[in-house]
């Protein structure tokens, strides 16, 4: 199902289960969150005018453009459900138009007409020119549907996309569409497309605020993928509820609107929030807790219906809870409301969980804090989350997705929210300076917007965490005057009790090393020092505590008075793997602080993708062949009794074996197996036609 901006006052999350497909299904970013318009006062043209353009100045946009850079000669592939090129913002399909070309692979032709919204929405973010403008307006189009109704497309479909893409000459590609599990061939298919110096954006996913929760192609670590926060309009709200020192996630409804000052009051708790729930209670000056729909089945009631009754006895504010687990988001404001109706007190939603929790505090009688604030930098609830890997960091980024204007099907506009809207604008972006420098791989690219962003504060005023808001918010005035590219724009140390020091390598390009600066900044499990070698800026990372966990840092690079930020997170484990090389042939050493029994090593191809496993015992260490240069993670499993610990590291393979070697060798994979087994079945099916045979 696809939520809409009206079709229901509310739209739910729900933890997505394990889910069985014949064919790998792709979910538009827009489904777990779908599309959250605002109120009334969006809806007419006059009114929208007004809003028009408002996240691309936010990012700093204008700054590009006062230098004469807005995308001009830049081709951007979009991914999607087509196009509407009728569209007067659009200017026309052709190679006088704005959509150069394309192709439509639900229907096998030539014309990706868009006829669901998302396609169209997420070109105008990146490439309208009329009315509203887009992040780089005066950059082309290549427009790929893959996608009818905006629901699900087998991988062959995506994969052809991506390889038409580098076929007819894509600088970027965005990919506002994904799912929140793994599909290798997706992601080997954008490696590609990086490998034939393509930049590719691709959106997190609509399934926060849990953790874990980003899938393909926004995995991909050579990609950039981009999160969302709010956008700079008085819909940015975000609130805190606190009830004897206990902070709980509270989410402001759709239509709900900022408190000059916190409210403290008595909470109390009102069933469904029905008059009749009501009638017998005394809710004057209170917060009302109320469970989400009724007891009686089939009957609807809106939260419209429910703030309504609480404000009518005198409630300050309203609190609805999810009748199942998870979060839900709310909207006050729907096609069903009564006419002139106008909310009057403050109405969120909050988990079924924490509802429940709240419910039997409410047995001593408790008192609640409420405040609701507009913060336009928070992250966005439904934006994924990382991690998605030990060895990179996930989303890199974030950018407005929440309230943007855009233009829609039907030559319409309309204000989407989502991730696949947060996208757009890193690939406008992306445009933007590449004009200025056509020579940057997206390796370079990548690093300059990951290195020039900001931070970005949740409504405690902490920066949010990597893995919920990456390296920050997109700043385009930034990264349009970037003078250094810093290769890579992160750092991951893992250290142990028997690991205590590491050297990791940053390349600087664009400048002498000895017009730079270097600080670090939250230093907490260890220590920092730097030092210039011929090529690299040296780091070192000492342990001081051994405190056992993931711990974030900052590295800060100034040049010509310009900070660029380098996340560093450091990761303390009990226990060490050391890999040797002997020309591709790998064997490892752990050490633990306590006796193992048992270890699953796991080796992934940092290009590829491709995985080796193998186990070892401390009696029997195996070896493990890799038939490719290039870097690998190194990742252990280590189980000791009832007790299963991580280790992490890499490798660089310089060299492997000769052919002649490798074939010899084969045997030794980790598919020995299946190696075997097809061997014998081939020898029975020979067997087995000689008999028949001479029969």
């Amino acid at each position: 199902m696809q939520f809409n901006a009206l079709a229901k006052n509310e739209i739910s999350l729900k933890k997505c289960s394990g889910m069985q497909y014949q064919k790998i299904v792709f979910l538009l970013i827009t489904i777990s969150i779908g599309t959250i318009l605002i109120a009334s006062q969006f809806q007419n043209q006059e009114n929208f005018a007004i809003q028009v353009n408002n996240s691309g100045p936010y990012i700093g946009t204008s700054v590009p453009y006062s230098y004469g850079y807005d995308g001009s000669g830049i081709i951007i592939s979009v991914i999607d459900t087509g196009v509407d090129f009728s569209h007067p913002d659009l200017f026309g399909f052709g190679m006088d138009g704005k959509i150069i070309g394309g192709y439509d692979f639900v229907d096998n032709d030539d014309m990706p007409e868009d006829t669901n919204g998302h396609g169209t929405q997420v070109t105008g973010i990146i490439a309208a020119n009329g009315n509203l403008k887009g992040i780089a307006p005066n950059s082309k189009i290549l427009v790929y549907k893959v996608s009818e109704d905006g629901e699900s497309v087998p991988t062959s479909m995506i994969i052809k996309a991506i390889e038409k893409s580098i076929e007819d000459g894509a600088d970027i590609i965005n990919i506002s569409l994904g799912i929140n599990q793994t599909n290798v061939k997706i992601d080997q298919a954008v490696t590609k497309a990086i490998q034939n110096n393509i930049f590719v954006v691709t959106a997190a996913g609509n399934f926060g605020p849990e953790l874990n929760t980003i899938g393909s192609p926004a995995m991909n670590p050579n990609a950039i993928t981009v999160g969302a926060t709010f956008n700079n309009i008085p819909s940015s709200l975000v609130s805190i509820f606190e009830i004897e020192s206990k902070t709980f996630n509270v989410f402001p409804m759709v239509g709900t609107r900022s408190l000059d000052e916190p409210i403290t009051s008595q909470i109390v708790f009102g069933k469904y929030g029905k008059i009749q729930d009501l009638s017998d209670l005394d809710i004057e000056g209170s917060i009302l807790l109320v469970e989400r729909g009724s007891d009686i089945e089939n009957e609807i009631i809106y939260f419209s219906d429910k703030e309504k009754n609480a404000s009518a006895l005198g409630a300050k504010a309203i609190i609805v809870y999810n009748n199942e687990p998870g979060i839900f988001f709310g909207e006050l404001i729907h096609e069903s409301v009564d006419v002139g109706y106008s909310p009057t007190i403050p109405a969120l939603s909050l988990s079924g969980e924490d509802g429940l929790i709240i419910k039997e505090m409410l047995q001593n009688n408790v008192d609640g804090t409420l405040d609701i604030f507009y913060h336009p930098d928070f992250v966005a609830y439904f934006s994924s989350r990382g991690p998605v890997s030990p060895f990179y960091i996930k989303p890199d980024l974030v950018a407005p997705g929440a309230f943007i204007n855009t233009t829609n099907i039907n030559k319409d506009y309309s204000i989407s929210s989502g991730t696949s809207f947060a996208a757009p604008h890193v690939a406008g972006t992306a445009a933007l300076i590449l004009q200025k420098n056509p020579q940057l791989t997206p390796e370079e690219l990548k690093s300059i917007l990951m290195t020039t962003s900001d931070d970005v504060f949740d409504q405690y005023g902490k920066k949010f965490p990597i893995e919920v808001a990456g390296t920050g918010r997109i700043n385009a005035s930034k990264a349009i005057n970037a003078e250094i590219i810093i290769i890579p724009p992160n750092l991951i140390f893992n250290l142990s009790p028997d690991n205590q020091i590491q050297t990791k390598y940053l390349k600087i390009k664009g400048i002498n090393y000895d017009t730079i600066s270097v600080r670090f900044e939250d230093e907490q499990v260890a220590d920092f020092d730097y030092n210039l070698d011929s090529e690299n800026l040296v780091i070192n990372a000492k342990l001081i505590q051994q405190s056992l966990g993931e711990f974030e840092n900052r590295m800060v690079i100034t040049h010509n008075k310009v900070d660029y930020d380098i996340p560093i997170i450091v990761r303390v484990s009990k226990a060490t793997i050391m890999v040797n090389d002997d020309n591709g042939k790998l064997s490892f050493d752990i050490s633990s602080p306590t006796s193992w029994s048992y270890a699953k090593i796991s080796i992934t191809n940092k290009e590829t993708g491709k995985k080796f496993t193998e186990s070892i015992t401390p009696n029997k260490n195996s070896e493990l062949i890799v038939y490719q240069p290039g870097e690998y993670w190194v990742e252990a499993k280590i189980k000791n009794n009832n007790e299963t610990s991580s280790a992490y590291t890499t490798i660089q393979v310089e060299k492997v074996m000769r052919d002649k070697e490798n074939f010899e060798n084969m045997l030794n994979l980790p598919e020995k197996p299946i190696l075997i087994i097809s061997a014998i079945m081939i020898i029975i099916t020979i067997t087995g036609l000689l008999i028949r045979k001479q029969h």
